[in-house]
């Protein structure tokens, strides 16, 4: 059974950092990619950043320069760091992964094949 789990979120004051964390277990993700995934209250859940099969990353227009994605494949566990942080990225994030052999948009949840549960982010101003 293939569980994620996010740890690591919590309240933080605007211009503060928090590094998240997703734990995989019941399969090896080295080859696949892993990333995040964000949902604040009413809104749809929207892509946040990823590290791909190959290594390369890609984020979201609003986050890049301030949030960095990295892995530790030796730990098959996934990361977020973020720095510089505003109101606005208030929300449970996700981890989400999915097989190599998927394509399609990175920014589709469709597109996934494995979910953490979430941890919440709270930036206050």
């Amino acid at each position: 059974q293939v569980q994620l789990v996010e740890s690591g979120g919590g309240l933080v004051q605007a211009g503060g950092s928090l590094r998240l964390s997703c734990a995989a277990s019941g399969r090896t993700f080295s080859s696949d990619a892993m990333g995040w995934f964000r949902q604040a209250p009413g809104k749809e859940r929207e892509f946040v950043g990823i590290s791909r099969s190959g290594g390369s990353t890609l984020y979201r227009d609003s986050v890049k320069g301030r949030f960095t994605v990295s892995r530790d494949n030796a730990k098959n566990t996934v990361y977020l760091q973020m720095n510089s942080l505003k109101p606005e990225d208030t929300a449970v994030y996700y981890c989400a992964a999915r097989r190599r052999v998927r394509s399609g948009s990175y920014y589709d949840t469709a597109n996934y094949d494995y979910w953490g549960q979430g941890t919440q982010v709270t930036v206050s101003s």
